[in-house]
């Protein structure tokens, strides 16, 4: 019975993690490029009490054993990279990944990190520059005096020269992908790093080999489902108070036994 209740405690631990993980989703249903997690959980060790296959007689042997486990744990929390949806915003400057890749942007400290996040902004110099100032590589800067900005679904950044009358190129808008997206670490300010499960950034071209388009003037909103992560809210929340009333039940039944002589 003292089996039931740490069993019991791992089981309610393990549902709190699943309730902050979708807490976590739902909180960012409006977050541009946010991409959701998944809590993923292990059945713990097992003590068993009967092997499968044992001796029953010279001839026989046991069809099942018996093995009493003791209980679960989270084994990871995978981040789904399923695209969201596209939300036309009307400012130029903004840029929308069609399919796979992720914007390169340059930290304070000269890192680079990524992101799905396209809500671009000019700085003091022209620069495009996320919501945190910090800027897109490759840099791209615009002159405040051009007019008409153009992203072309290849990368290609353009405006008119309103001295000239002319088009003048501005640069390139190049994007990374992943073997394993999953494996980014996630950095907060909708941004993420690469690690040794992700593999190395592969760079390329917008539109060309297996990267998605650009979409100007689009963002990508989070790939939250509010009405499924309210399901699994409500699931947790019932695995939960299952667990706690086995150690209800479980307390109940050491007091029944320790009263027996009374």
């Amino acid at each position: 019975m003292i089996r039931g209740l740490y069993t019991a405690a791992t089981g309610m631990t393990a549902q709190q993690h699943a309730i902050d993980v979708t807490s976590n989703n739902i909180a960012n249903v409006n977050t541009i490029g946010f991409k959701k997690d998944r809590a993923e959980f292990q059945d713990l060790m097992y003590e068993t009490l009967n092997y499968t296959s044992g001796r029953t007689s010279q001839t026989t042997i046991n069809p099942t054993g018996i093995d009493v486990g003791l209980g679960v744990r989270i084994s990871g929390i995978q981040k789904s990279f399923l695209e969201g949806d596209l939300k036309e915003t009307g400012n130029p400057l903004d840029m929308a990944i069609e399919g796979k890749g992720f914007f390169q942007i340059t930290l304070p400290d000269g890192e680079i990190a990524y992101t799905r996040n396209g809500a671009f902004k000019r700085d003091s110099d022209g620069a495009l520059v996320n919501g945190n100032g910090f800027k897109l590589e490759p840099e791209i800067v615009i002159p405040s005096t051009f007019t008409k900005i153009s992203i072309a679904e290849d990368g290609t950044v353009s405006a008119v020269d309103p001295v000239t009358g002319d088009t003048q190129d501005l640069g390139q808008v190049t994007i990374v992908d992943f073997v394993n997206p999953a494996g980014l670490a996630p950095l907060g300010k909708s941004l993420f790093q690469a690690t040794d499960a992700s593999g190395d950034p592969v760079e390329g071209i917008p539109s060309e080999d297996a990267f998605g388009n650009i979409k100007q003037a689009f963002v990508e909103s989070s790939n939250v489902a509010l009405v499924n992560e309210m399901v699994d809210l409500i699931t947790a929340q019932r695995a939960y108070e299952a667990n706690s009333k086995s150690i209800t039940t479980t307390d109940e039944m050491l007091s029944i036994v320790n009263r027996l002589k009374s």
